[in-house]
């Protein structure tokens, strides 16, 4: 799953606009799904929803699709641990609290709105209404399912404060 080497720099630009941000790298701290972070969760249904539209030569506005896909799981809580103050079922409820998060802190596009809130479909009752929202919704359950099942969880990106790098 490569992306050339222009798309590659682009979505190293894009992604670096919001995954190098302190509130988002607040996500490292909470794990998702086996030994994934969310954070990591989320930079790799950035980069598998890019590279689906770079793929299938989808006209799709690249900043709100990888915007709204590091946002998409942005609740900010271990949703492993019982916490009788938040509502049960984190899958039905977490877009929510993660559009909330997000809305506190930037102005969002209506893309990267509906990518948040109805990233869980078909949980989420509402069809996404974009491109982008379809393209973020299939990664992440493809994403979810080999973070799950994999036994070589691995990442494909490094973070340091110099910005995000492709592992090769």
């Amino acid at each position: 799953m490569k992306l050339s080497k222009t798309d590659r720099d682009r979505f190293i630009e894009i992604v670096s606009e919001i995954a190098m941000k302190p509130e988002v790298m607040e996500m490292k701290r909470f794990i998702q799904h086996g030994d994934i972070t969310t954070y990591d969760h989320c930079l790799h249904v950035a980069y598998r929803s890019f590279f689906l539209a770079k793929k299938f030569n989808f006209s799709i506005d690249e900043k709100s699709l990888v915007f709204g896909a590091m946002l998409h799981d942005f609740f900010l809580y271990d949703w492993h641990i019982k916490n009788y103050e938040r509502k049960r079922l984190h899958g039905f409820h977490h877009p929510k609290t993660a559009l909330r998060n997000a809305e506190n802190l930037y102005v969002l596009s209506l893309i990267e709105r509906d990518i948040i809130i109805k990233h869980m479909w078909p949980l989420t009752l509402k069809f996404p209404k974009y491109r982008e929202s379809y393209l973020v919704t299939f990664s992440d359950k493809i994403c979810s399912i080999m973070e799950i099942y994999s036994s070589k969880n691995k990442n494909y990106f490094s973070v340091n404060s110099a910005g995000v790098f492709f592992l090769d």
